[in-house]
């Protein structure tokens, strides 16, 4: 699979602060003047923003699920995420292929062989060059901590079994693919989060 250069994802459970750490990091590249864009998954585009509704708001089966996450990532790298790369942008996606991953081959348990197959075609020539993966237990996150509960979304009303089996999922996938894993472990302080992320993407002459 081809490695995209400035494709930098975030990865992770639910509540452990992605979204958060993910707008901290936009707002350093711009106070730097770093050209980027900033989307997510599912979603990013028009299409794939009906097929997220459709995904998070339908009861559906597991090879269904799959498919249509896949469609959607299909849509999005070839109307987003690789013309923006040609136009010299960094991307800064929030979930990609490693959800699909954790969540579908482990959670719903169709196997990693499986959720690949079912997304070689969009993603071949279209792996980040980055996984930021915010390492935090879905039993102790952030927003579980705060009694926060997320309506309309399937994949929260989940149980703690199927979350753990997900944060499994990034567990071995960091392990598989370490060398575009950061692997970072979420402060309280989350402005330490942001800045051990900063200095990581640094470290790698991903961003300056």
């Amino acid at each position: 699979m081809k490695i995209i250069k400035g494709f930098i994802t975030f990865e992770g459970c639910e509540g452990v602060g992605k979204s958060t750490q993910v707008r901290m990091l936009t707002e350093y590249l711009t106070s730097t003047n770093q050209d980027f864009i900033l989307t997510r998954e599912p979603g990013g585009t028009p299409l794939a923003e009906k097929i997220r509704e459709l995904i998070l708001t339908n009861e559906m089966d597991i090879y269904c699920e799959a498919n249509l996450f896949a469609a959607a990532r299909s849509d999005h790298i070839n109307k987003v995420i690789l013309p923006a790369v040609q136009r010299g942008k960094l991307v800064i996606c929030d979930r990609y292929l490693d959800s699909s991953l954790a969540y579908q081959g482990y959670a719903r348990q169709l196997g990693q062989e499986t959720v690949l197959n079912i997304n070689k075609y969009a993603v071949e020539n279209c792996m980040p060059q980055a996984t930021v993966f915010l390492d935090m237990n879905p039993e102790h996150s952030w927003r579980k901590q705060k009694g926060k509960v997320i309506l309309n979304d399937r994949m929260e009303k989940e149980d703690n079994a199927f979350h753990q089996a997900v944060y499994k999922g990034f567990l071995d996938l960091s392990k598989k693919y370490s060398s575009r894993y950061i692997n970072i472990i979420p402060q309280k302080d989350k402005l330490l989060t942001s800045q051990s992320i900063i200095d990581e993407l640094r470290k790698r002459g991903i961003i300056t």
